[in-house]
């Protein structure tokens, strides 16, 4: 928790290396108050310009003033004497959930129009959370090393890939780092990279298993220059080239569509506003590269993220009968991470279940009113960010201010971080959530069990 100016000095202070200020300095209302302090400290790379479309922090919805405050924050980097690069997690902004790749980086143009060209800072990408598939992972290195010419900040480890405990994880760890490894060899640039603890999916790690990715990174880049010969690098390139393409459409096509739609896309408030308020679905439908169909824009690139839960869901679907009887079931998250209610939507359409969708880091009361309007069976939760106990709780209680008590599931990560505590370490609170009377979900097979329980129960009346 950096509470002040001093604790930003602290962390550029630690060691002879350059501090990166990553998440929740830009895009967020506070932004010229982080930057003042991380460019006072001495830092070169301050982000998250991807949280700005995606982030939202709880019960604050004055969208005009985050704008104000991050464009704000941008004009002061760029009027520093030294360069300090504008950091961009495109994992956190859009690209995370686009359907198709080219979409994600025609978003890296349109952030260089907005930092680059309209107020005159550097801009450098990280990405690589969500990119699975190695040639679609090292096709979109090739092709962002073509449309930018600022250092990378950092390609990111696949995090969605870890879904085995500690010992199978190493492999997935593997896997992406090689890839990003003969990347950075074949077209350097600048972006370094982060091999993720593999406990990363089941709690924050803690220091020696973060030395234990770096010592298994460090060998594993002795052995990677033997492995350029065997690599299809053509393969790659003709993807590169259909990412550029396409990506290049999707940025005109944004930028020409908004205007015509009165935006002045020359200014960058507006324009940054204009991009948040419509977000990823209806930008990519609108203005997407691929060919439109009647199920959608059919992706030319399409992105793993969501081919690999479509096909996670299918095979369980494949697997189960259809509930006994009709359900509406309301779906929301309490953060920004939405893969999870992603898959959860896909499974319970498949499970001819009525989905209500209350969106992403919703407040409670906002997610308990969605569900009376839509007439909801059950809520479901989806969460990630170490909030699980006490978000179930303002849930029940902004149901018991409504006199109702609908069903509550709740899945993803179960922990939080103890009041009582220095380590600053999540615990599970799975047992807690469940105490509170919610159904704690695991997987999708819990999620079926509590929903075969819910069919029983009569539907509840708001008062």
């Amino acid at each position: 928790m950096l509470n002040g100016p001093e604790d930003f000095a602290r962390i550029t202070n630690a060691a002879p290396a350059a501090a990166h200020f990553g998440d929740f300095m830009l895009g967020l209302p506070g932004a010229v108050e982080n930057i003042c302090a991380a460019i006072a400290a001495g830092t070169t790379a301050i982000g998250n310009l991807g949280q700005y479309f995606t982030f939202r922090l709880p019960y604050w919805d004055d969208d005009i003033a985050t704008t104000r405050s991050t464009v704000v924050a941008l004009g002061l980097i760029a009027a520093q004497k030294s360069q300090v690069l504008v950091h961009s997690n495109l994992d956190d902004g859009f690209a995370g959930l686009f359907l198709d790749m080219a979409c994600a980086l025609g978003m890296v143009l349109i952030e260089k129009h907005i930092v680059e060209g309209l107020i005159g800072g550097t801009l450098g990408h990280c990405y690589g959370h969500h990119f699975s598939d190695p040639l679609s992972r090292s096709a979109f290195h090739a092709a962002l090393a073509r449309v930018s010419s600022t250092p990378g900040t950092m390609i990111f480890g696949n995090t969605v890939s870890y879904q085995s405990a500690s010992a199978g994880n190493y492999a997935s760890l593997a896997s992406y780092l090689l890839t990003d490894i003969l990347d950075v060899r074949r077209w350097p640039s600048g972006h370094a990279i982060n091999p993720v603890p593999v406990t990363e999916n089941q709690r924050i790690p803690d220091v020696d298993e973060i030395i234990d990715a770096q010592t298994f990174a460090h060998r594993l880049a002795e052995h990677a220059p033997f492995y350029d010969p065997i690599f299809d690098w053509s393969k790659v390139e003709a993807m590169a080239d259909t990412l550029v393409e396409g990506g290049n459409r999707f940025a005109k096509a944004v930028l020409d569509g908004l205007a015509d739609r009165g935006v002045d896309t020359n200014d960058p408030a507006a324009l940054m506003l204009a991009i948040r308020r419509m977000g990823p679905k209806r930008l990519e439908a609108l203005f997407g590269p691929g060919r439109d169909t009647q199920q959608g824009r059919s992706p030319l690139v399409p992105a793993e993220w969501a081919r690999e839960l479509d096909e996670k869901a299918a095979a369980w679907i494949s697997k189960q009968t259809p509930v006994d009887r009709k359900l509406t079931v309301c779906v929301g998250t309490t953060d920004v991470h939405e893969h999870g209610k992603y898959l959860v939507t896909q499974a319970l359409v498949g499970l001819g279940v009525a989905v209500s969708d209350a969106g992403i880091a919703v407040d409670p009361e906002v997610l308990v009113a969605h569900a009376v309007e839509t007439g909801a069976d059950a809520i479901a939760i989806s969460t990630y960010n170490g909030v699980a106990f006490r978000y179930a709780q303002a849930v029940k209680a902004a149901m018991a201010d409504r006199n109702i008590d609908l069903p509550i599931l709740i899945g993803g990560r179960l922990n939080e971080v103890p009041t009582d505590t220095n380590s600053g370490l999540p615990v599970d609170v799975t047992e807690d959530v469940a105490k509170l009377g919610c159904l704690p979900c695991g997987n999708l097979d819990e999620m079926l069990d509590a929903l075969r329980k819910i069919n029983a129960i009569p539907e509840a009346v708001a008062s």
